[in-house]
């Protein structure tokens, strides 16, 4: 299969499927587009007719794009692997958190958009962006409550953590304030391997967009 993907350190979408295919050892061939480009449309469109990244090829020429969509082909396809919680119940819940991710948030997105090599601490505190933040700190802390953690449902790290995954590289660039839980999530969220493996290769990216990394 092959996942196209923009850059590392911006491309906040394409950060969910990637980490969750390598957290999962699932194989894949990636394929990176340098984002806002001139050729950056009619590359991505060669795989995905959104025009948008990610998009995963399966292995007989599919092509699925849109995160979410992504996510449920890999679980079906690989029903081995703990993609979505086992229990029915707890799949519903992180299924609608990482729906909520998926589409809810914006404020956050606008002022506070990925870049992992920045340090823009306080940056970005709009009073939305504050909203949104005290949002997703009461879902983690409600998940970690009621799963017992170490991620939001438990032992194993799930689609849904690979959801808001990179709103922990967003807390870590601007340093807002959290709660001891969601800071606890945050440090364990960074600790995981694929994870690991992401943002340091977002921080040897060379390609930069002037606009988006003006203090990175």
């Amino acid at each position: 299969m092959k996942l196209v993907i923009g850059d590392k350190n911006y491309s906040s979408w394409s950060m969910r499927p990637w980490v969750m295919m390598k957290h999962a050892a699932i194989p894949f061939d990636e394929v990176l587009v340098p984002l806002r480009e001139p050729d950056t449309q009619a590359r991505i469109r060669e795989y995905a007719p959104s025009g948008k990244v990610p998009c995963l090829v399966t292995d007989d020429g599919q092509s699925i794009w849109e995160t979410l969509a992504i996510l449920e082909t890999l679980a079906e396809r690989y029903p081995q692997y703990e993609i979505w919680p086992r229990d029915a119940a707890a799949r519903a819940h992180a299924r609608a958190i990482s729906s909520e991710m998926h589409a809810g948030f914006a404020q956050l997105r606008e002022n506070m958009s990925m870049n992992v090599r920045a340090q823009r601490a306080g940056k970005g505190a709009t009073p939305g962006t504050l909203a949104d933040i005290a949002r997703i700190d009461s879902i983690w802390s409600e998940c970690l409550a009621r799963y017992g953690g170490p991620f939001l449902f438990g032992q194993a790290f799930c689609a849904a953590d690979a959801m808001y995954a990179p709103v922990v590289s967003r807390f870590i660039t601007y340093a807002p304030a959290l709660s001891d839980a969601a800071r606890g999530y945050v440090e364990r969220v960074s600790a995981v391997p694929a994870v690991r493996e992401w943002f340091d290769a977002a921080r040897s990216e060379t390609h930069r967009l002037a606009e988006l990394d003006d203090d990175a």
